[in-house]
């Protein structure tokens, strides 16, 4: 217990040692014609170096913020600008996928095509097969990208048995604990091993998050880029390692929308039931708030 809470004290004094050594020896993990620098930026996207650094970070933020409850509402500001302007944006991978299944079904049953060619100039041209596996892409874009967008949109499924019912208060505390005893772990852990996942198919030798950094550097030389690009099937969607790179992204989105989860109950528990939904930026289906709640 002593040597567990004498590790955690040390790594957050060590954050700041290590942050300020990140960003004066840039050279040491960004320079990519290095193969050691590859691998050192593969070791510290998942390191515990680099949890203390944010977890450092995000208690000076929320200092701050508690101090200065505008500099807090500005955080959840900001962070659910970015999570709206994402998702509406990815949304519409929706509308690409409905209308390229519709040419697939065209290109198939109609004029009996065994592929489509696409493009200006330079066509692109894939068999059916290919676009059809492509639409999971979509599919996964939607799913990771937009986590955040529904959540505050408050299009989440959720049970409500015991939340809907609760008082306002209860609620706002709920929300707090949830997001840091279940969205923060769950998206540190996937994280974690997302990475690395991500990372085994784009180099080899593999690596692996059981790995030091020193067995790291030691692979590094044999390192060489291998992007995986080989499909379920010999002329399938052949782009999967972009799934990984979403699995890494959908990370980031819940993270940063557990952020914006306690950062909201707080503010709103602190100044009372007058401040729910305060600058929360909803869409409408039509003109004015009766439109949207009449959707509902």
């Amino acid at each position: 217990m002593i040597d567990a809470l004498w590790w955690f004290i040390s790594n957050l004094a060590l954050a700041f040692y290590n942050f300020g050594y990140a960003i004066t020896h840039p050279q040491l993990w960004l320079n990519w014609s290095d193969s050691q620098a590859i691998m050192r930026f593969v070791y510290f996207g998942a390191s515990a170096e680099l949890f203390f650094v944010l977890l450092v970070a995000v208690i000076i933020m929320t200092v701050i913020g508690m101090v200065r409850n505008e500099i807090m509402w500005g955080y959840v500001r900001f962070f659910e600008k970015i999570g709206n302007g994402i998702g509406r944006i990815v949304a519409w991978a929706g509308l690409l996928m409905i209308i390229q299944q519709i040419i697939i079904v065209f290109m198939q049953r109609i004029f009996t095509r065994p592929d489509i060619v696409l493009g200006f100039g330079v066509p692109m041209q894939f068999d059916i097969s290919w676009y059809a596996e492509e639409l999971k892409l979509y599919n996964a874009l939607i799913i990771c990208l937009c986590v955040s967008y529904a959540f505050i949109q408050g299009s989440h499924v959720r049970v409500d048995l015991l939340y809907g019912p609760a008082k306002f208060r209860t609620k706002k505390i709920i929300d707090m604990v949830g997001a840091v005893i279940f969205m923060v772990p769950f998206a540190v852990l996937t994280w974690m091993y997302g990475w690395f996942f991500l990372w085994r198919h784009l180099i080899v030798p593999n690596p692996s998050a059981s790995d030091t950094l020193e067995r790291l550097l030691t692979k590094a030389r044999a390192l060489r880029w291998n992007v995986e690009t080989f499909g379920f099937s010999p002329s399938g969607f052949n782009g999967y390692f972009l799934f990984k790179i979403l699995l890494c992204a959908f990370c980031i989105m819940i993270l940063m929308q557990a952020l914006v989860v306690f950062y909201r109950s707080y503010l709103e528990l602190r100044e009372g039931p007058q401040s729910e939904g305060k600058y929360l930026d909803k869409d409408t289906l039509g003109d004015g708030e009766e439109a949207y709640e009449g959707t509902h």
